[in-house]
């Protein structure tokens, strides 16, 4: 598994600039915000991680279509469905490169995203750690829509239909946890259900996109 990991980690970077790709687009969209809200800093400080959310889940949406595509095309999809490893873990390791490649520079490139919306350090901080416990959810969640529509050719609005109703508790959950520290609350409660929201996932995830990698043609 740790092969196919890295495997589907270099394959990510070097398919159409990797996860710089994703930055740019991530950076863009939070670059827009202060143009289209004017120069109010206080309501784009309180925004800013609802946009972070938002900008991060969009992003991730960008190599979902080729998750799954080009070991189904070359066959390999078949050995591994044939192979003594459950399909369960070929799934999670998938899942995880994806994570790896595509979500891990987005969080890296989140100060900078920051900055752009006026965020003050600490709820940057909490932002962050929201991304970190959260984005493992949308990267299991992308699975299963990858692997639904792994038969179909550009099927990336497809995935995006499939995969953005189920993101919606995730990014609830991760703004809430901001939102929980701005007003001076406790953020242990919003944390809480995000790991418990990660870890279903975690665990349905891979049992879901199994089922439809098992049955695909």
């Amino acid at each position: 598994m740790l092969a196919l990991y890295m495997r589907d980690v270099r394959l990510a970077w070097s398919a159409g600039g990797g996860g710089g790709v994703g930055v740019i687009f991530y950076l863009a969209v939070t670059a827009v915000a202060p143009f289209a809200l004017g120069p109010d800093l206080p309501l784009l400080a309180r925004i800013g991680p609802a946009l972070l959310w938002i900008a991060m889940l969009l992003a991730l949406l960008l190599g979902l279509e080729r998750l799954f595509q080009a070991d189904h095309e070359d066959g390999t999809l078949d050995q591994l469905r044939l192979a003594d490893t459950p399909l369960v873990l070929v799934v999670l390791a998938k899942a995880a490169a994806h994570w790896t490649a595509a979500a891990l520079p987005l969080i890296a490139a989140t100060p900078l995203a920051g900055i752009l919306l006026n965020l003050p350090p600490g709820l940057l901080a909490v932002t962050l750690a929201s991304l970190v416990l959260g984005t493992p959810a949308l990267a299991l969640i992308g699975a299963v829509g990858a692997a639904l529509a792994v038969t179909l050719r550009r099927a990336g609005v497809l995935i995006a239909v499939l995969v953005l109703p189920l993101s919606i508790p995730v990014v609830i959950f991760g703004v809430g946890a901001v939102e929980a520290a701005a007003a001076g609350r406790a953020v242990g409660p919003p944390f809480a259900l995000l790991g418990a929201t990660t870890l279903l996932f975690a665990v349905l995830g891979p049992i879901a996109a199994a089922a439809a990698l098992r049955e695909a043609d």
